[in-house]
Order: structure tokens, then sequence, then C-alpha cells
């Protein structure tokens, strides 16, 4: 998840915070650099490698089964997690809140919890990136309904959307699944 807090708000769901939302902030706090500093070490590239760590492991664990990756997660993940922790209060305090810099620690600092999710179980995944590609259609989408002619059409053509995305998550042809539906 993307640290909305109405996530909160849904019961009986574990939420798991995005490690792709963190480390993209670690990477803006590069980008917000002066060139002079390209190549160096600096602080933002130290959180920057806590994360790549982290979705180093996940790589390996990819066709693995979940309680394996569970277990692996826990064995090699969790030390990562507690020195990232341990540098993020460190840097806490000796960087501005307000840089790109201190935006990114805060932002961790603040999903913590959430980011450490992942580990209580290995169906769970490290971010939201697969969910977010599948809604890309549907935002895409939104800018052609504006002419869909009636409301009933813009939530046929959603529960479309809708259809084919699940097709495609379950890894079926969606022709196919909309042939035998209909």
């Amino acid at each position: 998840m993307d640290g909305y807090c109405g996530y909160n708000q849904v019961p009986d769901v574990t939420l798991v915070g995005c490690w792709a939302h963190a480390r993209r902030k670690f990477n803006e706090a590069l980008k917000a650099l002066p060139d002079s500093q390209e190549g160096k070490k600096v602080k933002a590239n130290e959180g920057l490698y806590f994360c790549n760590q982290l979705y180093s492991i996940e790589r390996k664990l990819k066709h693995v089964d979940p309680t394996e990756r569970y277990e692996q997660r826990l064995e090699k993940s969790r030390s990562i997690l507690d020195l990232f922790s341990a540098w993020l209060y460190e840097q806490k305090d000796l960087v501005l809140p307000k840089s790109a810099l201190g935006k990114a620690i805060i932002y961790c600092l603040n999903q913590w919890n959430d980011l450490e999710a992942f580990l209580l179980d290995g169906h769970l995944e490290i971010d939201n990136n697969r969910s977010e590609r599948s809604i890309k259609p549907f935002v895409i989408g939104r800018k052609n309904w504006m002419f869909s002619n009636t409301p009933r059409g813009a939530r046929g053509s959603a529960v479309m959307y809708s259809v084919v995305e699940t097709a495609k998550e379950n890894d079926l042809s969606p022709y196919h699944y909309l042939r035998y539906l209909f």
C-alpha cells in the first residue's frame, strides 16, 4: 500500500507497505542532489542500498513456495530491516525534514509497521506493483469514459475492465474468458 490513510478503515485486511514507494523516495532524494554530488557516498544512496538488498532477496525467492519464502525472509530480510530501521532513526535528526532525503526517511518511519508486514506471510508481496499494473488500464480508460453517454454505459465499461483484468490476473486468456462468460 502507498500510505493512504483510508486503507486503515478496511476491516480484516493485512496492510502491507509498498517498498517500491519507499525505494522511489530515496531515488527522488538522489535526483534532488546537485550534479557535483553524483557518484559520491551520500546518505540517499545508503537508504537506497537497504531497499535494493530487500529486492535482491525477493528476486531469489520469486519461484519458491510461500512457506519457504516466509522462512527465507525471516532469515535474510529481518536483519536488513533491523539495520535499516536503526539507520533511519540515526539519520532522522541529522537531515532537514523538508528535504527530499528527510521526506524519504520520514515516509519510511511513518510506514514502518506496514513496510515490515510482508514478513508475516510468504503469500504477501513486498510491493503493490502488480496491483497498480492491473488498474493502469482502468486509469487510462477514465478519459475515454468521459464520452460514455450514460452512467449505465460507464458502469458497463468498468465491469468489462474488471472482468478482463481478473482473467489476466488468473493467467486466463481474456478473449476465451469473455467467450466462456458470454
